[in-house]
């Protein structure tokens, strides 16, 4: 018979605890973050990516706002706010599906649903909720020879990151005014590299497309008098007619420190978008979630006022998601047919 030295015998029995404890633990680990419990028990926790722009813009505090709603109100799915490019960046992550929500001007949604422009194929894109008018800022510092659009000619002019929706909007705008990249000294910066680049005089002009008022430049009014260049009747008539999509508005007196003029510019609105692909289930619970809470929207950007199931119809450009339509139907909100989704029909 076998004996075992004490010293042995301690080694043995010490080691099966060890392995027993260690079983005991994995059991419990269980799905390793990705449950959530709940009502009803364990379910999937979804993880979902919401691609909004830079930080010196109102898309990336109004998608972090989105995302505290989602991850406080909404069972079972943890959102993450994005930093990105901005709208052509975004309808292309959506596409990729690394992001789940965009935030999209609407000229970059409808061309991005028809593949055009710098699409070079159809993404099939689902309007989710319509957020806020964007406004044109063509900005220069007070004292500049750029007093109309026609003078940004031979200047250096900042056309927005690339791959942004500003840069989109600025190159369809003055293509209708006859104003190409060859008549000016393009730069391509981020909103914050705009305010910057106006200070140390590297740039003439830079030009936004942003909700109103916007941090940025109200970081630039407060150091230096801005001229914010409008555009005249003639000049929007020509922009609309040829692009739909944008429409003249006018940026009240007072928008920004120590700027009293109103603003004749375009402008266009701005929707939050999804794929196709995501499932009726959590668009459903998204849409009831977010629009439910519009009152914590406001809270971090005034502009978010807009966000309204109404404005969603009146404003969307593409189909809206099945879940959206779940849920406007459940509170009353008539869709019109050109807004239902091929998969509905």
């Amino acid at each position: 018979m076998l004996r075992l030295k004490k010293s042995n015998l301690f080694t043995v029995v010490l080691m099966v605890a060890l392995l027993s404890l260690s079983l005991v633990v994995a059991g419990c680990g269980g799905g390793g973050g990705d449950e959530k419990s709940g009502d009803g028990g364990s379910a999937k926790l979804e993880r979902i990516s919401i691609a909004t722009g830079g930080t010196g813009g109102t898309y990336y505090p109004y998608g972090g706002a989105l995302a505290g709603i989602i991850n406080n109100k909404a069972e079972n799915v943890e959102a993450t706010a994005e930093v990105t490019g901005a709208s052509v960046e975004n309808a292309r992550l959506l596409d990729s599906g690394e992001a789940q929500l965009g935030l999209l001007m609407n000229d970059v949604v409808f061309q991005a649903y028809n593949g055009e422009n710098q699409f070079d194929k159809p993404i099939e894109l689902r309007t989710f909720l319509g957020m806020y008018a964007n406004v044109m800022h063509v900005v220069a510092l007070e004292g500049s020879s750029a007093q109309g659009i026609a003078d940004i000619k031979g200047k250096k002019v900042s056309v927005g990151a690339p791959g942004s929706g500003t840069e989109n909007m600025a190159n369809q705008v003055l293509d209708a005014l006859g104003i190409t990249y060859d008549d000016i000294d393009e730069f391509r910066l981020s909103f914050g590299e705009n305010t910057e680049g106006l200070r140390d005089h590297v740039i003439d002009v830079g030009i936004w497309s942003v909700g109103a008022p916007t941090s940025s430049i109200m970081d630039l009014a407060t150091t230096h008098k801005i001229n914010i260049i409008p555009f005249t009747d003639e000049e929007m008539a020509t922009i609309t007619a040829k692009y739909p999509y944008y429409n003249a508005t006018t940026l009240p007196a007072g928008t920004y420190s120590g700027y009293d003029v109103e603003v004749k510019t375009p402008a266009v609105w701005n929707s939050v978008v999804v794929h196709k692909d995501m499932s009726e289930e959590l668009a459903y619970k998204l849409a009831k979630t977010v629009f439910e809470s519009n009152a914590d929207l406001v809270a971090v950007y005034a502009g978010a006022i807009e966000s309204t199931p109404e404005n969603t119809i009146a404003s969307a450009v593409v189909p809206l998601h099945p879940g959206v339509i779940k849920y406007f139907e459940e509170i009353g909100v008539d869709v019109p047919d050109e807004l239902i989704p091929p998969e509905m029909k």
